[in-house]
């Protein structure tokens, strides 16, 4: 039989393959193979939904198993972690441990040499003392014979007025007056001689210091700084103690900070302008003395003449400052770079380092130069610079060699088709930081200031 559904109603009948007889299938005849067909699909439903539940459960139980060998092997990971990592601290905290000892081994024989130099030192110094005792002994000594002689001599002149008697008194008194003067030579050599020993061995004990002071300050910037790069300066050689190459967060070379470290009793304005020149020839962008004597007008510390002054108990701080600050200005030229112009670039130059230590060194010379001249001025006792020059106490740059001053760099020459600028370039109160640039610059200018070349700088 098969179904077949036909009429306007779509009724479902039956079609007899045997006799080609279509049967109406009514309510009547399909509920019982309705019931069977439903009965037959709620088994099968029931029995996949069995199916279902046993495979649920057995994956519930597999995940079960699975979190348990997990969490067994997240503890033996954990405990070979434990293990690994105690083995590597304690491998580590031995290297330490090596390290450590074999530094201060180093500190501790570095230390010993130090004494030991220390002590030679001060037995040359006691030795000294004690020649100066002896020679002060014999000084006395020769006093009091000279004071006797006197005595003598006054007594045999008293005793007898005769020619004789007046005659060996001259002869005594010049024999006392020679011996005297061999004495005060011996005693002038003698005297010259501790002198000397004496400034050698405070000289001797005054450089240990200052090497003892150069290392810690060394010390303590590569304890602090660690990126930096902290180089000594060589004995004998040009230069200050220490220079220090300050990086950036990216290793980016940010600039140079120069050190001079001074354990004296007493300041020395010389210092100043010494220190000037070494951070000229090294290209430092920042120059510090470290010294226990500061300046009457600094107590702890203060820029002077363009010098960082300090005291060693300061020197910390103020590295920390200066360095971040050569930071800070360099992380800004790199942002800038690339999208200056030509007047930009030359301002910048203008308002850099470079350009006023140059500025600087011109002005220093200038200064030493007029007061060379007011030396020779005062020492010829005719007045210079009366006839062609109405203002004396202010001379050109460069005299004598055909260039114009700064303050005439409006004139012009033959033949120069770039107008003049007004630029001026001014010392406020004396203090070097203080640096006034007036625009508009030209680089004509710029060269004929004190014979400054850029030198390719752009």
């Amino acid at each position: 039989m098969s179904f077949k559904a036909t009429g306007a109603s779509h009724e479902a009948t039956l079609h007899c393959p045997n006799c080609n007889h279509e049967i109406r299938l009514t309510e009547s005849l399909a509920a019982p193979l309705l019931a069977e067909t439903r009965q037959r699909f709620q088994q099968q439903l029931a029995s996949k939904d069995a199916e279902m539940e046993r495979k649920t459960e057995a994956l519930r139980l597999e995940r079960e198993q699975v979190a348990k060998d997990r969490e067994q092997i997240e503890d033996h990971v954990a405990k070979r972690l434990t293990a690994e990592r105690a083995q590597l601290v304690a491998a580590e905290s031995k290297k330490a441990r090596e390290a450590a000892a074999a530094e201060l081994q180093a500190k501790e024989a570095e230390a010993a040499e130090l004494r030991a130099n220390l002590l030679t030192n001060n037995a040359k110094l006691a030795e000294a003392q004690k020649q100066q005792a002896e020679l002060m002994r014999q000084q006395r000594a020769l006093e009091e014979e000279k004071r006797e002689l006197d005595l003598t001599i006054e007594k045999r002149v008293q005793a007898s007025i005769s020619e004789i008697q007046i005659k060996a008194r001259h002869e005594a008194d010049e024999a006392a007056r020679l011996r005297v003067a061999e004495k005060d030579q011996t005693i002038e050599s003698m005297t010259r001689t501790i002198e000397e020993l004496k400034r050698k061995a405070e000289q001797g004990s005054q450089q240990s210091q200052g090497e003892v002071l150069e290392l810690e300050l060394e010390d303590l910037l590569r304890g602090r700084f660690p990126t930096d790069s902290i180089e000594p300066v060589g004995k004998g050689e040009l230069g200050a103690d220490v220079i220090q190459q300050v990086n950036g967060a990216i290793g980016q070379s940010a600039g140079i900070i120069l050190w001079e470290t001074k354990r004296t009793k007493a300041w020395s304005d010389v210092w100043l302008a010494k220190l000037r020149d070494d951070q000229r020839r090294s290209g430092a962008d920042v120059a510090l003395i470290i010294s226990h004597a500061l300046p009457k007008q600094i107590e702890q510390f203060d820029l002077v003449d363009g010098v960082w002054v300090a005291h060693p108990r300061c020197a910390l701080p103020v590295a920390v400052a200066l360095r971040q600050g050569l930071i800070d200005v360099s992380s800004s030229r790199l942002v800038q770079q690339g999208q200056q112009t030509k007047m930009e670039q030359v301002y910048h130059y203008l308002t850099g380092t470079k350009f006023r230590q140059r500025v600087e060194a011109v002005v220093e010379k200038f200064n030493d130069m007029r007061e060379d001249l007011d030396k020779e001025r005062k020492f010829m006792g005719r007045p210079m610079g009366q006839a062609g020059n109405p203002n004396p106490g202010r001379h050109r740059f460069d005299r004598g060699h055909g260039r114009r001053p700064a303050g005439n760099c409006r004139q012009g020459h033959a033949g120069d088709s770039q107008p003049r600028c007004s630029a001026v370039v001014e010392r406020c109160r004396g203090r070097t930081e203080n640096w006034v640039i007036r625009p508009l610059p030209s680089l004509r200018c710029i060269q004929r200031l004190g014979s400054i070349a850029i030198d390719g700088e752009y």
